[in-house]
C-alpha cells in the first residue's frame, strides 16, 4: 500500500511539473487545495491507465517499438496521457491536454520526472 501511495505522489509531482512547463497542458481550480486534490485524482487515473491499458498497448505495439529502437514508446506514453485527459474530462476533473505533440512532450517530461521522484522517494517494498 505504501508503494502505491509513493507512486501516486510521484505521478502527481510529475504531472504538476508538466502542467507548469507546458502551456497546453492545463489544470484549473478555484483554490490551491482544489488544484492539489484534482492533481491527485488525475494522478490516480494516470496510474490506473498505466497499469491497465498501457501493458496491452505495449504488447500490440511491440513490433513498432523494436523497429524504432524504443522511440515508439514516446507515442505510447503520449496516448496514455491523452487517454488520461479524456477520462479526467468524463469524470469532470479540470485537466486537459491539447493535442498529440503536446502529449508527446508532456509524456516525456512526466516519464523523466516520475523516474527521478521514484528514485528519491522511499520504496515501500
Amino acid at each position: 500500500m505504501k508503494n502505491f501511495v509513493v507512486k501516486t505522489i510521484a505521478n502527481a509531482g510529475a504531472l504538476a511539473v508538466a502542467v507548469w512547463l507546458i502551456d497546453n497542458i492545463t489544470l484549473t481550480g478555484d483554490s490551491t487545495g482544489k488544484e492539489a486534490a484534482t492533481l491527485l485524482l488525475v494522478a490516480l487515473i494516470f496510474g490506473l491507465v498505466n497499469v491497465v491499458v498501457k501493458p496491452v498497448v505495449k504488447l500490440f505495439s511491440l513490433p513498432l517499438v523494436i523497429l524504432t529502437l524504443g522511440l515508439f514508446t514516446l507515442v505510447v506514453n503520449a496516448l496514455m496521457l491523452l487517454l488520461t485527459s479524456w477520462l479526467a474530462d468524463k469524470v469532470d476533473l479540470s485537466f486537459h491536454v491539447e493535442g498529440f505533440w503536446t502529449a508527446v512532450l508532456g509524456g516525456l517530461i512526466i516519464s523523466v520526472v516520475s523516474w527521478a521522484l521514484n528514485v528519491v522517494l522511499p520504496d515501500g517494498d
